[in-house]
């Protein structure tokens, strides 16, 4: 069993700068890859970001490269989202997720995640 608590969202004008955190317990941290989500109101969840079990591995989505980027702490296990330049469009509630049962390759399909934090709001005015 995981536990999964995120942390950090709020709101914040266009162009501006956010870093979620998501605090494991559970199981051994740095023996899972790590994703971030997002969903807004009326849309699918969609993948964020993943990070490998050591963190030297990531795998951003195109909508977020560049601006997002995402890290690990595995002594604090803990992962993060660094957020900046945000748009409108960024507007969701974001979940950290754990790939406990999967080969270690970073995956971007929800389906693959098998525990999910509670989501935390970020929202973007313009």
């Amino acid at each position: 069993q995981v536990q999964l608590v995120e942390s950090g969202g709020g709101l914040v004008q266009a162009g501006g700068s956010l870093r979620l955190s998501c605090a494991a317990s559970g199981r051994t941290f740095s023996s899972y890859t790590m994703g971030w989500f997002r969903q807004a109101p009326g849309k699918e969840r969609e993948f964020v970001a993943a990070i490998s079990r050591s963190g030297g591995n990531t795998y951003s989505a195109d909508s977020v490269k560049g601006r997002f980027t995402i890290s690990r702490d595995n002594a604090k296990n803990t992962v993060y989202l660094q957020m900046n330049s945000l748009k409108p469009e960024d507007t969701a509630v974001y979940f950290c997720a754990a790939d406990i049962w999967g080969p270690g390759v970073l995956r971007r399909s929800s389906y693959e995640y098998d525990y999910w934090g509670q989501g935390t709001q970020v929202t973007v005015s313009s």
